[in-house]
């Protein structure tokens, strides 16, 4: 028995695609407020590839002529996939990177270059130790040299780059508060490589990789606006909704120094290459009537209508045809005799949509897939008490331990905890013993732990238990027993860092075995799927392929 696919994803953004070609949407498009050339992809491995074959394409061509290719590069996790890409063209079809030179954008400093932030070792473990680059020809600023040598070092990197011909691909992300490299908001066009202070919206974003704000550095080294400018060619790589109203605003509004990545419409050849989700602010995108002529399906013009209601802050029912001609939306007016039909047909749809208790499935086997140990309460928690409530026999499937949200102080308070409370467990001196020498090492290594550092096995297990602990806790609210929850521990999970390793057939096998162990008539999945290597996204790349298999299968 095959079982349906619940997905929490709400995003309206439609289906979008591109060109295999470089060529730039024109303005019957809709694309009239865009200040630079933006290529939306359906997907952000589409996006990756399309990236990838550009260099591979530069790369030839310059080997043809026996020319070297200068490239700036980035870091985080948009890029990733175009590395990977180029790591697959390298083994499998010997694209060839001896004649590359790289320089990369930024580093934190003060930063050690085998620590775990560091973007040295970012490089080297997901794109340098896989290629064949020469490693004189590798460039990356340095974090870990003292503070008066910083501005020599900065000179010397633009005169290396100068040396090396100057950049021919600049590729980039852009952070939240729209900076480019390190090149925070107030940062002028026409600055070089330097030291920079860094925004508070960019410590936030860093957090997770530093295990709290607190550790993450103040400071950074980074190529300037003006040295980013000087690149022949530039592309802006984005992904995920939380980019979209940035790229919105460093596309569409005039370049300022609040938004450095908005300087790239003073470039002659910058592009944005964006996934549907980070473009979904963009005007063509979000409100295509306002810029084009639209098919109006009835998707289309339920969108409309919803925002039309947020535009001029009336309830739906109220929305009268002025509204509508006052916010170019004339177009939409004349497909209905009367105004009032189409906004009850809108008003009803919403309001259908509202299920209620009797409308929710009863009496069947469900699985909940949780990525994280609080994912499903958070994310679903009505409509889990609803399921619950009708009697259905619900599986509630922790596919990651997230030991590595847990804080080292809670570990030491549980540890705290059992001690306290040997008398009462029943604990003999000797087992009192071994729990108090295990209990020092812990808190020895607490003690000496830098941030970011990998825990111990034995604290990544306590972590995944005080997790799962909370995990029961929180279903038991809603009358679930504890051996309604799985915790899968699925392999990508476990690195003990907050980076994981991509899904492998293990990791199917995984959610394979539970499908086949609960045989569910329903499962419900977390939809947000936006960050291309965010953990929610990967469990469900894993169970889009489990599931495909366990139907073929049945």
């Amino acid at each position: 028995m095959s079982a349906d696919v619940v997905s929490s994803s709400n995003s309206p953004i439609e289906t979008s695609t591109v060109e295999t070609s470089r060529q730039v949407a024109s303005a019957h498009e809709g694309t009239q407020r865009e200040r630079v050339p933006v290529l939306i992809f359906d997907a952000p491995d589409a996006m990756s590839r399309q990236v990838a074959h550009r260099i591979a394409n530069l790369i030839e061509e310059r080997q043809a002529v026996n020319q070297t290719l200068v490239l700036g590069l980035p870091t985080g996790s948009t890029p990733i996939g175009v590395y990977q890409e180029l790591i697959r063209m390298h083994e499998e079809e010997g694209l060839d990177f001896s004649n590359v030179v790289t320089f990369n954008l930024d580093e934190y400093y003060p930063m050690d270059p085998e620590s775990l932030q560091s973007y040295h070792r970012f490089m080297d473990e997901n794109f340098f130790n896989h290629v064949n680059i020469p490693e004189e020809n590798i460039h990356i600023p340095r974090g870990d040299i003292p503070r008066d040598e910083v501005e020599r070092h900065c000179i010397e990197y633009e005169h290396a780059i100068e040396k090396a011909g100057g950049i021919d691909l600049m590729l980039l992300g852009i952070g939240r508060s729209g900076h480019v490299g390190f090149n925070e908001p107030g940062s002028g066009k026409d600055t070089r490589t330097r030291m920079i202070v860094l925004d508070e919206i960019t410590r936030k974003d860093a957090a997770s990789d530093f295990f709290g704000e607190e550790n993450v550095p103040q400071e950074a080294i980074t190529m300037g606006v003006g040295t980013i400018l000087d690149a022949d060619e530039i592309i802006l790589m984005a992904t995920g909704e939380h980019k979209a109203p940035i790229v919105r605003e460093a596309v569409e509004e005039p370049p300022t120094r609040d938004v450095t990545a908005s300087y790239l419409q003073e470039h002659g050849d910058a592009t944005f290459y964006v996934d549907r989700a980070a473009g979904g602010e963009l005007t063509r995108v979000k409100t295509p009537w306002l810029v084009r002529e639209v098919d109006w399906t009835k998707r289309a013009a339920k969108r409309a209508v919803i925002w039309l209601s947020k535009a001029v802050d009336k309830s739906i029912p109220r929305l009268e045809s002025a509204d509508f001609y006052r916010n170019q939306l004339h177009g939409l007016v004349h497909q209905y005799d009367h105004i009032d039909d189409l906004t009850r047909e809108v008003f009803e749809d919403l309001r259908q949509r509202i299920k209620y208790q009797e409308d929710i499935i009863a009496d069947e086997r469900v699985i909940v897939f949780s990525p994280h140990p609080d994912d499903d309460v958070i994310s679903m928690g009505g409509m889990l008490n609803a399921l619950v409530e009708n009697d259905n026999d619900v599986t509630v499937a922790y596919m990651t331990s997230g030991n590595v949200a847990v804080f080292d102080a809670d570990v030491r308070r549980y540890l705290r905890f059992i001690e306290l409370s040997s008398e009462a467990l029943d604990m003999d001196e000797t087992d009192l013993e071994g729990f108090r020498a295990r209990r020092e090492k812990i808190e020895a290594f607490f003690d000496d732990k830098d941030p970011g550092e990998v825990d111990l096995p034995e604290v990544q297990n306590l972590k995944a238990h005080i997790r799962a602990g909370e995990a029961v806790a929180a279903t038991g609210v809603m009358g679930l027993d504890p051996e309604d929850s799985r915790f899968l521990d699925m392999p990508f999970y476990k690195t003990g860092r907050v980076r994981k390793d991509p899904i492998t057939e293990a990791d199917v096998e995984v959610v394979l075995e539970l499908l086949e162990d609960v045989q569910p008539t329903n499962i419900f999945v977390a939809g947000d799927l936006s960050d291309p290597h965010g953990t929610h996204r990967m469990c469900y790349q894993a169970i889009d392929e489990a599931l495909q298999r366990y139907r073929s299968a049945t």
